[in-house]
């Protein structure tokens, strides 16, 4: 699925395209992808500019005029396509490369902007990905919303926000950190790499890193940076994808090139001085990898 850094080099690949567009049609394919649309979809689109683009966590908000969103979300294999005349363009940086048969087109936003038609095409072969439309002073007690912790990118998330949210809990820091409650979009990849940054091992208790006065310890303030580091890092690595790497197949650079631990089992620790091995474990039905010997 992809992860925050991945809807956020999207957002920033669409955006030129799309803000301040009309919506002339939009062209739905399929009555439904994950969920069913909304009734009215298309119809309650349609002749509306398009405002801005933003992201709340792994949702790609599409901000109208009149103060509807629309809220996309990319599920397993979603992505966006823009066409402009002859060319076509796959916004984003992925862990796996993103289909272009058109068999699997399902939404067709047909816009008119400031260089003239243009076509933001929605694949997804799994079909795990979801469309809706909310009021957007309705978004924040929306039931996708409302229960969502800090963002890993905005200052609000530190070491002390963390000491609160981690306090006394027994469960292991990896599944804490994968709480959506307790920081919002942060997914598997980057946990994985945080903790690597950081040396700690996913299996400590989440409540280890905090005093006895509910303090962040020096662990959690590494952690805590580390976080920060690597999201922004990723994100970094995927705009710098989008305006320098496009290869002439339409492949675009992936920061996986650049993952120290992940999808690394097996392999020599790259920590200075360590001679650990990356070692993958299981812990809640997902993968984590991890070296044994310098994250404690």
């Amino acid at each position: 699925m992809p992860e925050l850094p991945e809807v956020e080099t999207v957002k920033r690949g669409l955006a030129p395209t799309m803000e301040g567009a009309i919506i002339v049609r939009a062209e739905l394919r399929r009555p439904d992808l994950r969920f069913p649309f909304p009734n009215g979809f298309s119809a309650s689109l349609e002749g509306k500019r398009i405002a801005a683009l933003s992201r709340r966590a792994k949702y790609l908000l599409i901000e109208l005029e009149g103060g509807d969103v629309v809220v996309a979300h990319l599920g397993m294999s979603g992505s966006f396509r823009i066409e402009a005349g002859a060319a076509s363009e796959t916004p984003g940086s992925f862990h796996h490369e993103r289909s272009k048969d058109e068999k699997h087109d399902h939404v067709i936003f047909h816009l008119l902007t400031e260089n003239g038609p243009a076509r933001v095409i929605y694949n997804d072969p799994r079909r795990f990905g979801f469309m809706d439309i909310i009021a957007r002073d309705a978004l924040s007690a929306h039931a996708f919303f409302k229960s969502l912790g800090e963002e890993p990118t905005g200052n609000v998330l530190d070491a002390a926000y963390l000491a609160k949210r981690f306090k006394g809990k027994a469960q292991p820091l990896k599944a804490a950190l994968l709480d959506q409650r307790n920081i919002a979009g942060l997914g598997n990849i980057y946990v994985c790499e945080a903790l690597w940054r950081s040396h700690l091992t996913p299996l400590k208790p989440a409540g280890a890193v905090v005093d006895a006065k509910g303090k962040p310890t020096k662990k959690l303030t590494a952690l805590t940076e580390a976080i920060r580091a690597v999201i922004a890092d990723a994100i970094a690595a995927g705009g710098s994808s989008l305006r320098d790497h496009i290869q002439t197949d339409g492949t675009l650079g992936y920061f996986q090139h650049s993952f120290s631990v992940y999808d690394r089992e097996g392999e020599p620790c790259r920590t200075p001085d360590c001679k650990g091995t990356v070692t993958r474990i299981v812990q809640a039905g997902r993968s984590t990898f991890y070296c044994p010997s310098c994250q404690k």
